[in-house]
């Protein structure tokens, strides 16, 4: 029997998984390591009094960290997918699916995503496609999942990077058709370059109501874009963009009208709270996830994310804090460099 060819499209989702993998920094220093506690040594709290829930559009979700969009669109990210919904099964925890404009293109391939209901009937997904994409793509890649949320991710410097990608980045008017007329929740999410407080501005105008700033610290697109090229030329732009933790400072003027999510460079349970005690909601986790499942398989990893919720649960007793809204109060220290990206952009530091 011939095995079909694999498409263009199919082969670039195959290489993202070996090249994130092959660059993946692992438990590598970040901004995250610039943030410290100030220790409690009478918290006057019980473990089982602490709740780490979130809410999301009128939703509750049990934990607040979530399976970031990944991939999709070949035979061998239908099997990761198939695995990580598994774990989100177990695990109660909302799962995004990777871009499905590949999918859309070629709707043989619209099982590589659907696969995810398949494992996960009743579990929180969140479709996935990128700006740029119409009303239409939008709806078609909801259904595909039959998703409860639909983020809209923004990548402009991986569009550079690609050797294939886009050149035409007037995305604000369809993005602002889409989360008035798509029937589900968007989030407009970034995908490792971080946000500075005019594109959440912009945002918040044209009536986008859940971002994940996703900064700079996790898996690097331009890197993995990069080394698809043959000239490998664009690696100079490396380290384009802000990280997680400044696109959090610069989000703080807009927490209180828009929910801020979290991604990029999570390595444990720790940064997970030091994301949420900076304002965000929930915390989303990518290339750490997608190196457990690689590496561990599906059981192994779920059984990891259990023991990350109850250290979650473990390390709010310690803060003394009983939920969310109590972690944002928690008293911390920053670094020096973080303290003069703050006076440099001019951000309010009053209550960090």
């Amino acid at each position: 029997m011939v095995r079909p060819k694999q498409s263009i499209q199919s082969h670039r989702k195959d290489e993202h998984v070996f090249l994130a993998e092959k660059f993946r920094h692992g438990d590598a220093i970040n901004d995250f390591d610039g943030i410290r506690f100030i220790h409690q040594s009478l918290p006057e709290i019980a473990v089982s009094d602490v709740d780490i829930s979130t809410d999301f559009a009128g939703t509750n979700w049990a934990s607040p960290f979530y399976i970031n969009g990944m991939t999709g669109g070949s035979q061998q990210t239908k099997k990761i997918n198939a695995q990580l919904a598994q774990v989100a099964q177990i695990t109660n925890l909302p799962m995004a699916t990777g871009s499905q404009s590949v999918a859309i293109k070629d709707p043989s391939l619209a099982d590589t995503f659907s696969v995810i209901r398949e494992f996960n009937p009743h579990g929180f997904v969140l479709a996935n496609i990128g700006a740029g994409n119409d009303l239409n793509v939008s709806k078609q890649a909801v259904a595909m999942t039959q998703a409860n949320a639909l983020e809209i991710h923004v990548n402009t410097p991986q569009e550079i990077v690609m050797p294939e990608g886009d050149q035409d980045f007037y995305w604000l008017d369809e993005i602002a058709n889409i989360v008035a007329n798509v029937g589900v929740p968007v989030i407009v999410k970034e995908v490792g370059f971080g946000m500075s407080a005019d594109t959440i501005a912009q945002l918040k105008q044209i009536g986008v109501q859940f971002i994940d700033v996703s900064g700079r610290g996790g898996t690097n697109f331009v890197t993995i874009e990069n080394e698809r090229r043959h000239d490998k030329a664009y690696d100079y732009l490396a380290d384009w963009g802000q990280s997680t933790v400044e696109s959090l400072f610069e989000s703080r003027a807009f927490q209180n009208d828009v929910n801020i999510l979290a991604s990029g460079g999570i390595r444990n349970p720790l940064d997970i709270i030091k994301a949420l005690r900076l304002g965000a909601s929930a915390v989303g986790i990518s290339g750490q996830f997608l190196h457990m499942v690689l590496k561990e398989g599906p059981t192994q990893m779920a059984e990891n994310l259990l023991t990350w919720q109850a250290q979650i649960q473990e390390i709010m007793a310690m803060l003394g804090a009983r939920d969310i809204q109590a972690l944002q109060k928690a008293p911390i220290i920053l670094s020096p460099e973080l303290r003069h990206y703050l006076n440099e952009r001019h951000i309010n530091s009053e209550g960090i």
